[in-house]
C-alpha cells in the first residue's frame, strides 16, 4: 500500500487494480497498513482503476469532503489509454442509464428513471501505434462514466474487459487517477496530489510524458 499524504483526517493513497474502493477494500487495507483508525470513502474508482484516492478519518472529514464533491470544488484528472484517434480536445455530455441486472452502463437517448447526465472535458497529450494517452477532468461522477463515453463513440480505452475488446489482455484497464485537488477538511488549506503511473503495459509507450507531468 502506497502512502501519498496521512494526517489526522485524511488519508491520500493509490488504489491497486483490483481493489474495491469500499467495505472490504480500500478501507480494510489502510486499517492494516496503519495498524488503526476507520476509513471513510467519499469518492470511488472503478474496481480495475488505479491512482490516487482520499479517504476521510472521521464522518465530519467524509461530510466536508463530500460536500465539495458535490459543489464542484473537489477536482479530479485521470490519465488514460484509449484505441484510436479522437479530436485533440473536446468537452462531452451524454446522458447515462445503468443496467442494474448486468451491471453496465450505456448512453441513454433521452432522458428518464435513473438517467443522468454525464460531462467531461479531455485533451489528448500524444499518440503512438494506433492509441491516444488522454488527460481528463471529470465535472460528474457517474458509474463507469470515462470507460462508457469513450467507448460509445469508438474510443476503447486501452485493457478494457468490459466496454472494449481486450478480454484476455494481461494488463489491467489503462485508467489511472492522476490528480486530486481539494481543501483540507479541517483546515481549509488548499491540497493538489498528481502522481502518474508506471510505464507498463499500455504506459510503455507514452513513458516520456508520463515523466514530464510527474514533475
Amino acid at each position: 500500500m502506497e502512502i501519498v499524504y496521512c494526517d489526522e483526517r485524511i488519508v491520500v493513497a493509490v488504489k491497486p487494480s483490483g481493489v474495491l474502493s469500499t467495505d472490504n477494500g480500500m478501507p480494510a487495507l489502510l486499517r492494516r497498513e496503519l495498524g488503526t483508525g476507520c476509513f471513510r470513502t467519499v469518492h470511488r474508482l472503478d474496481a480495475p482503476v488505479s491512482g490516487l484516492m482520499v479517504l476521510a478519518r472521521s464522518s465530519e472529514a467524509a461530510s466536508i469532503l463530500s460536500r465539495q464533491i458535490r459543489e464542484g470544488s473537489f477536482q479530479k484528472t485521470y490519465l488514460a489509454v484509449v484505441h484510436g484517434a479522437p479530436p485533440q480536445e473536446d468537452t462531452w455530455r451524454d446522458l447515462l442509464g445503468r443496467d442494474k441486472s448486468r451491471r453496465l452502463t450505456y448512453v441513454a437517448s433521452s432522458s428518464g428513471k435513473g438517467v443522468q447526465e454525464a460531462i467531461l472535458r479531455y485533451e489528448v497529450l500524444g499518440r503512438c501505434k494506433g492509441t491516444s494517452l488522454v488527460r481528463i477532468e471529470l465535472q460528474t461522477g457517474r458509474t463507469h462514466q470515462i470507460r462508457v463515453q469513450f467507448a460509445s463513440r469508438g474510443y476503447m480505452l486501452s485493457g478494457d474487459r468490459r466496454y472494449g475488446t481486450e478480454e484476455s489482455s494481461p494488463f489491467p484497464i489503462a485508467l489511472w487517477s492522476h490528480r486530486l485537488s481539494f481543501a483540507h477538511p479541517q483546515t481549509g488549506a488548499p491540497l493538489d496530489f498528481r502522481l502518474t503511473p508506471p510505464p507498463m503495459g499500455a504506459w510503455a509507450d507514452y513513458a516520456d510524458i508520463l515523466a514530464r507531468l510527474s514533475l
